[in-house]
């Protein structure tokens, strides 16, 4: 039997959501579990009925993406966790690729190519994603920018609790900061070139909503990791 994955999906007042538990429970892969947490919203849970005797519900107070995330990762029986956004989906052969992958490449975190829809369903971008020559040159893109789509990682749940789990005072780039802090304890991220989510652009993402703080937590992310990455670059040879 191959290992048990847990997707886990944050949700906050996201109208898509139906959408995302339907891409999870459409998987091929029969060894998974869902996790939705309610973080503390005020509507459209009721998309969320239908589905409460196929996925785990799990209620909290509002604290955004990094502690719902973590709070799903802790009560996770996978020994994978997917993160999937409430407005995203994942293609049906998403958790069976991807986890094949990993376990032939003995990789602990990876993450893949994707697709971007609009509101509508409609595919408007295809095979997003950056294959990176080597490791080095992976590193040091992290010095300017975070090459990784969050929803298209898989993780070994271990690694996530030997790094210490999001860090909660980062509000939007969470991801950025745990992406980094994994490869600053040699911990290679695998890039499996298959697009396997649909990554959704719509005028209420927080991307375009919160931009300005996003880019003001980048840049303090950056500065404080910088030198760290510039010397593992030379490290590697980069």
């Amino acid at each position: 039997m191959y290992p048990k994955v847990s997707i886990i999906i944050p949700f906050y007042n996201d109208p898509y959501i139906e959408q995302s538990i339907v891409s999870a429970l459409g998987q091929t892969y029969p060894n998974i579990e869902i996790i939705v947490v309610d973080d503390g919203s005020t509507m459209h849970q009721e998309k969320i009925n239908p589905f409460l005797t196929r996925v785990h519900y799990l209620g909290k107070a509002n604290g955004g993406t990094a502690s719902a995330l973590n709070y799903g990762i802790r009560m996770a029986s996978g020994q994978y966790v997917a993160w999937l956004s409430s407005d995203d989906m994942f293609y049906p052969d998403k958790i069976e690729r991807q986890l094949i992958f990993m376990l032939n490449h003995q990789s602990l975190i990876s993450y893949t190519a994707f697709d971007e829809v609009d509101a509508y369903n409609n595919v408007i971008g295809r095979h997003k994603g950056t294959n990176f020559a080597n490791q080095a040159e992976l590193v040091r893109a992290f010095i300017s920018y975070d090459p990784i789509n969050g929803c298209t990682v898989m993780v070994n749940k271990d690694l996530v609790s030997s790094l210490g789990f999001f860090n909660e005072a980062l509000p939007y780039t969470q991801d950025y900061d745990m992406w980094i802090r994994a490869l600053l304890r040699r911990t290679p991220i695998h890039y499996y070139d298959v697009p396997l989510t649909l990554y959704r652009w719509h005028g209420e993402m927080g991307t375009k909503k919160h931009w300005p703080a996003i880019l003001d937590e980048i840049g303090h992310i950056q500065a404080h990791y910088r030198d760290r990455l510039l010397e593992y670059v030379h490290q590697l040879g980069g």
